[in-house]
């Protein structure tokens, strides 16, 4: 049997009814913060340097969060029952 539900809600409320906290603030005090350190670059290795300090891993760094996710993702699929149907024939 295959069930499917569709839920209709805005972020904030699937956000209440999952029981997420709610980060509005701590995300406008990083938005104004980055924004703010954004306007005193007036060069490329200036932008350059800023990147290196929020991702010191960089290209790398995303990579391997990229690996991790579809390493992550195969497991999950391979690990779940198969729809195949497993009864004999006869």
């Amino acid at each position: 049997m295959k069930v499917n539900v569709e839920v209709e809600c805005s972020p904030e409320e699937a956000r209440r009814f999952l029981g997420l906290p709610d980060v509005t603030k701590a995300n406008d005090v990083y938005v104004d913060a980055l924004a703010n350190a954004m306007r005193g670059v007036g060069s490329f290795d200036q932008l350059n340097d800023m990147a290196k300090q929020i991702a010191p891993m960089g290209q790398f760094g995303l990579k391997l969060f990229q690996q991790l996710m579809e390493s992550g993702a195969a497991m999950a699929t391979s690990a779940s029952p198969s729809t195949k149907d497993t009864k004999p024939k006869s």
